[in-house]
């Protein structure tokens, strides 16, 4: 009896290549090769179908989150262009953290289904880097994080005048890791949003002019107090001052009794950032009242003493 002869079901193709080389591809490696293919395309696909999804859903919660604070929140004095403008930093930024992530995540399952690459040691070993650059980085992680929550509390933005880490001055540029302000000196400080703990927005909607003027002891207080309400009132009607001011600085009350006369508290509602332009020109005008109705602000006496420093010659005798 004779043996069949194996047939063999494996189909050879041999392709001719220029200057006479030639390449063998069996049946096996065309079909390995089309579902590798096939499972790449497949991750591809899934991983740009997940950023899409993260796009959308972002951009429904930065959304919600702007709207509620529009209504509510610290947004109330932002117009639509700003809005507008922190609803796509917002977006950008998670955005591009989940895109990050589906990318390294798509990147290992490629080269694991198609490279058959055991990526266990690879993502072990990513795990052990990770930990080492988070130690060697945390400061700069935390001014992201921290630089992000002050643009989504919207705490402060360009242009606004803080007082941040024990320094003060205008917002010239604000990034998620650091704050660069200039202050009344000129001087440039750069601050990590990481060392930023306490936010002192200085021109968030209205600013208060707030003045204590001392008159001397013996003068009329509701004589004092009519002069300083009717230059507040002036000012307010001013057309050079009026859309500046929101409440005109009046007298609120006597704050002190102090050693060379007595405090009035003069409190008024501004502009934000013209507090300190309007404070300047009231303080100007008192000084014209004042001196118009005779009233009088304390002035330190001083008494200099001088000796002489030639000496008489005695009479001869």
């Amino acid at each position: 009896m004779s043996t069949p002869i194996p047939i063999a079901l494996v189909q050879t193709w041999s392709i001719q290549l220029p200057f006479g080389l030639s390449w063998t591809v069996d049946s096996d490696a065309v079909g390995n090769v089309a579902i590798s293919v096939f499972d790449v395309v497949a991750i591809v696909l899934v991983a740009a179908v997940v950023v899409r999804l993260a796009h959308v859903f972002v951009r429904g919660v930065a959304r919600t989150l702007l709207n509620r604070e529009s209504v509510e929140g610290t947004a109330l004095d932002l117009t639509a262009a700003e809005l507008k403008k922190r609803q796509d930093t917002i977006e950008t930024l998670a955005v591009n953290v989940i895109r990050f992530f589906v990318v390294v995540i798509a990147g290992l399952m490629i080269l694991e289904t198609s490279f058959k690459l055991d990526i266990g040691p690879a993502i072990a070993g990513l795990g052990i880097a990770g930990i080492a650059i988070g130690l060697g980085t945390q400061h700069l992680v935390r001014d992201y994080l921290n630089g992000a929550l002050i643009l989504i509390e919207n705490q402060y933005a360009r242009g606004d005048v803080v007082r941040i880490a024990g320094v003060a001055g205008k917002v010239e540029d604000f990034t998620l890791r650091r704050t660069t302000l200039r202050d009344q000196d000129g001087t440039v400080h750069t601050v990590p949003n990481g060392e930023i703990t306490v936010a002192s927005n200085l021109t968030r909607v209205f600013a208060r002019v707030n003045q204590d003027i001392q008159v001397v002891y013996g003068t009329n207080i509701e004589r004092a107090t009519g002069v300083i309400n009717g230059v507040g009132e002036a000012m307010a009607t001013d057309p050079a001052w009026s859309d500046l001011i929101l409440e005109a600085p009046k007298v609120e009350r006597v704050s002190a009794l102090g050693e060379y006369g007595i405090t009035l508290k003069v409190l008024g509602s501004v502009r934000a950032s013209e507090q300190w332009s309007v404070g300047g020109e009231l303080r100007k005008r008192l000084l014209d009242a004042f001196a118009e109705n005779g009233i009088e602000i304390p002035q330190t006496q001083r008494v200099v003493l001088t000796q002489s420093t030639s000496r008489e010659e005695p009479p001869a005798g």
